[in-house]
């Protein structure tokens, strides 16, 4: 697209569209509106689902399989970027998930095996993913942005997956450390809840819902996720050049608010 977005001929990596619902696939429409050149990922059966909600976005794009799980896809993943485009300017982490014996309460009962899952898509595949494009990120000068949810504090319901977001959050910060002699910026952006897919299958999330609409000193839309990626964007642009190991709260200010 000509003109001069924020921007404006980059190439991202996006991950985590599943609907036109997710945060993610709203980043990787203004991100085209924006000027970017936009990839996406997919796992396992879901794929058909990305790639067909890849075909709303304003320019249809290429989907890669992606479980992060799965050392070989992630290593595909790289060679086809590296053929593709030869740098990375921006990659976007939106992957979480835990059993459901993790979520709603059952926090004390959940087993190892399920808590380890939570742990490795929902945490460890920050650096697992970020690790292996760290040279195309690098050629670029590149930036990470994940997405989470305010790990500072237990809520109610979220249980173990509230521990993986606080792993990932710590996650971020030693990537920040570890990748930036490379030039490579790692930020969070810190959302409110929004409606998608994932918060639907959380126990209790309607609870969270009018909480925000209560506290937030700013009010809070559980179905605009505009701002969530314009913020987004912004880590990803050239104008955080020397912002890393940051978590961006974009919540209507909820978290600095006290009960």
């Amino acid at each position: 697209m000509a003109g001069s977005g924020i921007v404006e001929g980059k190439k991202l990596l996006i991950t985590g569209v599943l609907t036109d619902a997710s945060l993610a696939f709203n980043v990787a429409r203004l991100a085209q509106e924006q000027g970017a050149e936009v990839v996406l990922t997919g796992a396992g059966r879901g794929i058909r689902l990305t790639e067909r909600t890849a075909r709303r976005l304003p320019d249809a794009c290429d989907v890669l399989p992606l479980d992060v799980t799965s050392p070989d896809e992630i290593s595909a993943v790289r060679d086809d970027l590296t053929q593709r485009w030869g740098r990375l300017d921006g990659l976007l982490h939106s992957i979480g998930f835990a059993p459901a014996s993790c979520l709603g309460g059952n926090f004390l009962n959940a087993p190892w095996e399920d808590v380890s899952t939570a742990m490795h898509i929902s945490a460890y595949s920050l650096a697992g993913l970020a690790s292996p494009l760290a040279p195309l990120l690098a050629e670029a000068k590149g930036s990470v942005v994940g997405l989470t949810f305010d790990a500072s504090v237990a809520w109610p319901f979220y249980d173990w997956m509230g521990v993986a977001k606080a792993a990932f959050e710590s996650t971020a910060r030693y990537l920040a450390k570890s990748l930036g002699p490379q030039g490579i910026r790692v930020n969070l952006v810190s959302a409110g809840p929004i409606r998608t897919m994932a918060a639907k299958s959380i126990p209790g999330f309607a609870d969270f819902e009018e909480a925000w609409e209560a506290r937030a000193p700013l009010g809070w839309d559980v179905h605009d996720s505009e701002p969530v990626a314009r913020s987004t964007l912004a880590l990803m642009s050239d104008w955080f050049g020397s912002t890393t190991g940051e978590i961006l709260h974009v919540d209507g200010g909820y978290h600095a608010i006290g009960a």
